[in-house]
């Protein structure tokens, strides 16, 4: 009966339902595992499936053949003081204006890095975007035992975008159709900058969204603890961990950054 009621409606009504719940869609897939389905669901989504068009059902990949050597998951555990990663952020501004961001992650040392902010990621974009990177010595980024970059397959990242980067030392590693969490240190940062940052802020435009990006990625850097290197920050946990103090001896001082979203604590001199 839900479905008749669907006959009268215009298609622009329709049209907008259907980005609604895209979105929702979306939301829900970032923040849950995969559902339990019941017999009913599937049955249900399998004759609706076989509406669409051929294309759109024909995503069907038989099993990888058997390789001998590391495998995917063990290969970045045992090379990550050797490995980056980049990816590419979507935010939605408050006028509906898409933009991205393109991210750069290194594995060993936990250190994040933003290369650039558009509305339009071409590959003529990315690739400058990463010469800018590569010649700007104050990023902060230290390249020198880098050998393996991560990247997906979007069509922003070209031959010349590799190019890029071999120049620079890197092989560049094309992750699998399809496969995100052969990228997982890359879209864990995207879902850490999503959850700390751009869920609890709107955002005005390109600007705003690069200087925000900055700021927050400076207390990723330098002040935000991380669990894979002893709750220490990345610049931090380079030299060492800090001497033990006594507090009741010390005051603390609270810094508010980003209009207060984040706090950070210091030993107050």
């Amino acid at each position: 009966m839900g479905w008749l009621r669907l006959l009268p409606r215009s298609d622009a009504s329709k049209n907008m339902e259907i980005l609604v719940l895209r979105h929702e869609v979306a939301v829900l897939r970032r923040q849950v595992g995969r559902p339990r389905l019941s017999w009913a669901d599937r049955a249900v989504l399998s004759a609706l499936a076989r509406g669409l068009p051929a294309v759109q059902r024909a995503h069907r990949h038989g099993p990888a053949p058997r390789r001998s050597g590391p495998t995917w998951k063990q290969f970045p555990t045992a090379r990550a003081e050797h490995i980056a990663a980049v990816g590419f952020l979507h935010v939605d501004t408050v006028n509906l204006t898409r933009l991205y961001a393109l991210i750069m992650l290194e594995h060993g040392s936990h250190r994040a890095h933003l290369l650039g902010v558009t509305t339009n990621p071409t590959g003529p974009w990315t690739n400058q975007a990463a010469r800018n990177f590569l010649m700007n010595g104050d990023t902060g980024a230290d390249l020198t035992g880098l050998k393996f970059l991560i990247r997906d397959r979007g069509g922003q990242f070209t031959d010349a975008f590799n190019v890029v980067f071999a120049a620079a030392g890197l092989c560049v590693i094309k992750s699998p159709q399809q496969a995100p969490k052969t990228n997982a240190h890359c879209e864990r940062l995207i879902g850490t900058l999503r959850r700390d940052l751009l869920d609890s802020m709107l955002i005005l435009d390109e600007h705003h969204l690069r200087r925000t990006l900055i700021r927050h990625l400076a207390h990723y850097n330098t002040a935000r603890p991380h669990r894979g290197i002893g709750q220490l920050p990345p610049s931090p946990a380079e030299t060492g961990p800090p001497s033990p103090i006594d507090l009741a001896d010390h005051g603390v001082h609270r810094k508010t950054i980003l209009g207060g979203l984040i706090n950070e604590y210091r030993i107050a001199s």
